[in-house]
């Protein structure tokens, strides 16, 4: 469901491994001409969706009110803000913020009881860390529940986190990957005194606000439709899943990027 409305209270950057398994297409810089990789959290790299939803049902039942599907299913990648007053609005008498801290307390128990990693999330990001490639959590939930999520990770494996808590704008709003993006180009730079290239650069994503946010901010896009669909607008690419998905094929998404908006 999340997104709130720029950096947050974030584990201190690791730092970029010096010595990549990958070697590098000539001339690309990166590996494969990849420079970094920005993860979606909710939908994407966990499947934290249907803890939401529960939560959601739960929440607005101790009202006496009622909860559809249809419902549930409008708030996934929507701004917490938003989905907060969706959901005042069925009956729940609780300001925007209580709403807020209750469906977080909820979903964080659950994810510290049992992560549901999504399909080769896991395995991608082991890959991308393994061969050199940063990479930063850019999610619009707030930091207690990105701080689980993290603290599940072996250390390292995410370079920083932008969270919702720590943003004007939630997505479809660009600023969080704006954000993350003017922070792993400071990283790079600190380390190799390479510039970051948004076009290659590449932002994975699952729902419709994710990755119009991701496309906005110019980044190459990968979205991996869960819990609802996804239109065919031709500015991203797309995978069923995240399974077997490695460098070499990464390095084609690059080379073949969809046009952004502007371009």
């Amino acid at each position: 469901m999340p997104s709130l409305s720029i950096d947050s209270a974030e584990p201190a950057p690791q730092g970029l491994r010096s010595t990549p398994a990958a070697e590098p297409e000539s001339g690309s810089g990166g590996v494969n001409g990849l420079q970094a990789v920005f993860w979606d959290m909710d939908g994407t790299l966990v499947d934290t969706e249907p803890y939401w939803i529960e939560a959601e049902y739960a929440l607005v039942a101790s009202y006496g009110g009622e909860w559809s599907p249809e419902q549930a299913h409008s708030l996934v990648g929507q701004a917490l803000t938003y989905s907060g007053s969706v959901i005042q609005q069925a009956g729940v008498d609780l300001t925007v913020r209580e709403i807020i801290d209750t469906l977080i307390g909820q979903v964080a128990a659950r994810v510290r009881d049992r992560m549901p990693w999504r399909p080769g999330a896991r395995e991608l990001l082991s890959h991308l860390h393994e061969s050199g490639v940063p990479n930063a959590l850019v999610t619009m939930s707030e930091t207690p529940l990105a701080a689980a999520v993290l603290e599940a990770l072996p250390g390292g494996q995410m370079e920083f986190s932008v969270t919702g808590d720590s943003v004007q704008n939630g997505k479809p709003h660009p600023e969080a990957y704006d954000t993350a993006f003017a922070k792993m180009g400071r990283i790079l730079e600190d380390a190799s005194g390479e510039a970051l290239d948004r076009s290659r650069c590449l932002a994975i994503e699952d729902s419709v606000p994710g990755t119009a946010a991701a496309v906005a901010s110019g980044l190459v896009t990968l979205a991996v439709p869960h819990l609802t669909p996804l239109p065919e607008t031709g500015q991203w690419h797309t995978r069923p899943t995240l399974e077997g998905l490695r460098l070499a094929e990464i390095g084609q998404m690059l080379r073949s990027a969809p046009p952004q908006p502007g371009s």
